[in-house]
């Protein structure tokens, strides 16, 4: 019998899993557009790209409110709802730094845009694609633990080779760099930069948190 009050009480695992999926194809398709953004030479060209980027952001909006709704409409989850949550909102938050990175550029208008902030950029797409491959073995992390807990390091690696990138940067950029206002620019676009790969190795250390209680 279908019961809609019953129905609330018995597992349904897989709209978690794909909305989950949904965000990371979000990150994929963003990060291929913010290396294409640092790749442009006019401003115009760059203001372009942060408004393709605002739209995928909108749209990763909608996935983690769509995950929180249902979250809020069922008893049982396949992991604790906090740890849903949380991995939702992280997934949310690295779409959100790549956002504010292109946000940056198109409001700053630096007057060049240095090699490491196209590297950081490839080390957000490397994480990008860590992370899409983790939410693929979500549903069946019991018998992927292991491999999943690979991904997970390598998330952890790939934010050492950033804050490597951003640190030998800022050094450089103090050195060499006499205009304050043009050093202000690229600090903090650099730095929003790095700090996306911060969150993406939030990532996975929420899917350790998970593979600990149930793989």
């Amino acid at each position: 019998m279908n019961n809609s009050f019953f129905n609330r009480f018995t597992p349904r695992e897989g709209k978690f899993f794909p909305l989950l999926k949904q965000q990371a194809a979000v990150l994929l398709k963003a990060s291929d557009l913010l290396i294409e953004c640092l790749q442009t030479e006019t401003h115009e060209q760059q203001l372009e790209y942060y408004k393709k980027i605002k739209e995928v952001e909108r749209e990763g909006d909608r996935l983690s409110h769509k995950v929180f709704d249902e979250l809020n409409s069922t008893f049982i989850t396949p992991f604790d709802r906090e740890d849903i949550h949380q991995l939702a909102n992280l997934l949310d938050d690295v779409m959100d730094g790549m956002n504010s990175s292109a946000k940056r550029i198109a409001l700053y208008k630096p007057k060049s845009i240095p090699d490491e902030a196209r590297k950081l950029a490839a080390h957000i797409k490397e994480a990008s694609v860590c992370i899409d491959k983790i939410t693929d073995e979500l549903d069946t992390l019991k018998h992927n633990a292991k491999r999943v807990k690979e991904y997970c390091k390598e998330l952890h690696d790939i934010e050492n080779r950033a804050d490597d990138v951003y640190e030998n940067f800022v050094m450089k950029l103090f050195a060499e760099e006499k205009d304050s206002i043009e050093l202000f620019k690229l600090k903090e676009i650099l730095y929003e930069l790095e700090h996306v790969t911060d969150v993406a190795e939030s990532v996975g250390k929420t899917v350790r948190t998970i593979i600990v209680k149930y793989a």
